[in-house]
């Protein structure tokens, strides 16, 4: 087995930073304690920089099958990786849609082969799976998706009767993308009359507008509520909707829980005259106003976790007018520097971002043995310098498509080495392809 002896590091888990040493052997996290001697572990003396768990992102599209030539697991996963993300769960929106169980398992015999970070992937509710969706199985698979909005790929679920099937008859996980169907319509009808089909990127957060939004999301509580159903509400991006949750029990009692993304916290209606159509997402990036809200509900735990909902697209797919421009962008590679940057900034500690973006979504999604550093879990930890500046360019750019929304932004954290299952998967910029990340596990 291999073994690994991590030296003089600062260790951020559970609401606490502490120096210490961390042994690692084989897949797992054997000792924690100051001074550790092992005679045959390779020694890495992290010299005070940080020692993170592994960043487990609850929402990507890594694109694979049917849509690779904007991405694939191979790719995705390896930018995740160097962005010191060690787990994800992708969506079902490929091509085939992940809406039969032998669908679902061709994704992860695909990722068993290529992914370099550990997965598992979302079953896709539609109008008419029920009994299908009803195979999933609660310890090898992450849970449902079901989008109350359409998106790439459309999988839009619109029949209130299925909806209540659906919420009554899971106790998994229903992961949903919230936006009211009918306002983005009338919304885009009326933009379309106006302008044809090169609407100002500007009214893309006035189309899929807070109205939008709201109205889907407190829907879908109401339904939890009525049902008891076990929901998450992915990528809010209003302050409206945080007035939604609540933060006034623990995490471990809550049946609704929600999650924000890197670019909702991030950008804001301004970045539109420079950014164009790179920052059209769905749910649209919206005021600043908005933005303010969201870091609140952030930091009272209104919202439990911070995720990427990575969605790429080829640059010239993105550069088309409006209507034809897709939502969605990369993010793997500089969620957690984009976050940590906000940690130098002061709006939260480093202590909250690691809550946010490791603990919460093992605890949420109930991923066994991961989302922290402990003796007896996977050894998924990253090494952070937190004072090595670098840029964002084109030349560094991991994903398949080649481009990045954080061009040119410059961060102060660099992340030099992540450990996948206790194999040192990224070193300074040079990858280990021999060896590939694992199917998550859930303890349920």
């Amino acid at each position: 087995m291999q073994s690994y002896l991590l030296k003089n590091a600062k260790i951020v888990n559970e609401n606490t930073v502490f120096e210490s040493d961390v042994l690692i052997k084989g897949k797992f996290i054997e000792k924690i304690a100051k001074n550790i001697t092992s005679k045959n572990a390779t020694i890495i003396d992290l010299k005070g920089n940080f020692l993170l768990p592994g960043m487990i992102d609850d929402q990507v599209h890594f694109r694979e099958p049917g849509l690779t030539h904007k991405a694939n697991i191979a790719t995705e996963s390896k930018a995740a990786i160097a962005g010191g993300i060690t787990s994800f769960i992708e969506m079902p929106n490929t091509v085939p849609q992940a809406t039969t169980q032998e669908l679902l398992e061709e994704k992860f015999d695909i990722a068993q082969k290529t992914s370099y970070a550990n997965y598992s992937f979302m079953f896709g509710g539609t109008n008419d799976n029920l009994e299908e969706l009803l195979k999933t199985d609660p310890k090898r698979v992450a849970g449902i998706k079901l989008f109350l909005g359409s998106s790439t790929g459309n999988m839009l679920v619109d029949n209130e009767e299925v909806l209540e099937k659906i919420f009554s008859s899971t106790k998994l996980v229903i992961s949903v993308h919230c936006e009211d169907e009918g306002t983005i319509r009338k919304n885009t009808e009326e933009f379309k009359a106006k302008y044809g089909e090169d609407i100002p990127i500007k009214y893309h957060p006035i189309i899929r507008s807070e109205e939008a939004c709201y109205l889907s999301s407190s829907k879908a509580i109401e339904l939890a509520k009525k049902t008891g159903a076990r929901l998450h509400i992915f990528h809010l991006s209003t302050a409206k909707e945080t007035e939604l949750f609540r933060n006034d029990i623990p995490l471990e009692e809550k049946q609704i829980t929600a999650e924000v993304c890197v670019h909702h916290l991030w950008f804001s209606d301004a970045d539109y005259d420079k950014k164009g159509t790179h920052i059209k997402w769905n749910p649209a990036v919206k005021t600043a106003k908005d933005r303010d809200g969201l870091w609140e509900a952030l930091l009272d735990d209104r919202i439990d976790i911070i995720a990427t909902d990575h969605a790429p697209h080829t640059i010239e797919e993105k550069d088309n007018v409006y209507t034809k421009a897709p939502s969605g962008g990369p993010l793997v590679q500089h969620a957690v520097v984009a976050i940590l940057e906000k940690v130098k900034e002061g709006i939260l500690s480093i202590e909250k971002a690691v809550e946010k973006m490791c603990h919460n979504p093992a605890k949420i999604f109930n991923v066994e043995k991961r989302g922290y550093i402990k003796e007896g879990y996977y050894a998924d930890v990253v090494i952070v310098n937190p004072n090595d500046s670098w840029e964002v360019n084109k030349e560094n750019v991991l994903y398949k498509c080649g481009w990045s929304p954080f061009e040119g932004e410059k961060f102060s954290h660099k992340i030099t080495h992540t450990f996948v299952n206790g194999h040192l998967m990224y070193n300074e910029g040079v990858f280990n392809e021999d060896i590939k990340g694992e199917r998550l596990t859930f303890d349920r």
